[in-house]
């Protein structure tokens, strides 16, 4: 072949490949932006319990030394992952995750002894409105995290790339989960909460603790603790 058809030649290759990795590239990113996780929040699941002191119910939690009354606020999530295997040869693959499933709960249960006073109700009622306040946007929170893994691609080896599989996308799940877990944390508000009106020792209105313990959380947590030794 002239030196000349063989140099068109080579251009011609070299554009198609360009062409075909740009494709695949697009096509990629393409099917990534079209994968949405789905994200299910079911309704808050609430009741009100009143106990005998002298001897609480068997599926009520302990109280904390100190309490005698106790908001039980429960965030529970579930998450299942699916992906497309491609096999590259007879104990590797890879796995591109095309689908997330997450469904969301609040189980919230308020335990009071009978004949308590109206200002520890209304104490364990404000802890409630805190859990509610972060569930609110759990979902955006939940399909934030899960988008994150939409279109990704995972490595597995071994003899059974079934099982391999499965096992990668349980894995993936957990994280999903735990990642959820740790990103809504309700605990610190609810702790400031509790230390601004002394466990309802005190006489601070709860509508105005709550609103001070959703503000301030994350500007007292990142505060270096006070010297207090001499």
């Amino acid at each position: 072949m002239p030196s000349r058809g063989v140099i068109v030649l080579c251009v011609s290759l070299g554009a198609l490949t360009l062409s075909w990795l740009a494709w695949h590239v697009s096509s990629r990113r393409q099917l990534t932006e079209a994968l949405v996780p789905t994200i299910t929040k079911q309704p808050i699941a609430f009741a009100n319990h009143t106990f005998d002191p002298a001897a609480p119910p068997a599926g009520m939690p302990p109280l904390v030394p100190g309490e005698n009354a106790e908001c039980d606020s429960e965030f529970l999530s579930n998450a299942s992952v699916r992906g497309e295997p491609q096999q590259t040869d007879a104990t590797h693959a890879t796995i591109t995750v095309t689908q997330v499933n997450m469904t969301l709960q609040l189980n919230i249960n308020v335990w009071v002894p009978t004949g308590v006073t109206q200002h520890v109700i209304d104490h364990e009622e404000g802890h409630r409105q805190i859990s509610e306040y972060y569930y609110q946007t759990a979902d955006k929170l939940a399909e934030r995290i899960a988008a994150k893994y939409m279109g990704r691609q995972f490595e597995i080896t071994g003899p059974d790339l079934g099982a391999e599989s499965s096992k990668m996308l349980q894995q993936l799940a957990n994280n999903i989960t735990d990642e959820y877990s740790r990103e809504l944390n309700p605990e610190p508000t609810q702790l400031l909460y509790d230390a601004f009106t002394d466990h309802s020792r005190n006489e601070v209105v709860v509508k105005d603790a709550v609103a001070h313990a959703l503000k301030n959380t994350a500007i007292e947590s990142t505060q270096p603790p006070t010297n207090t030794g001499n």
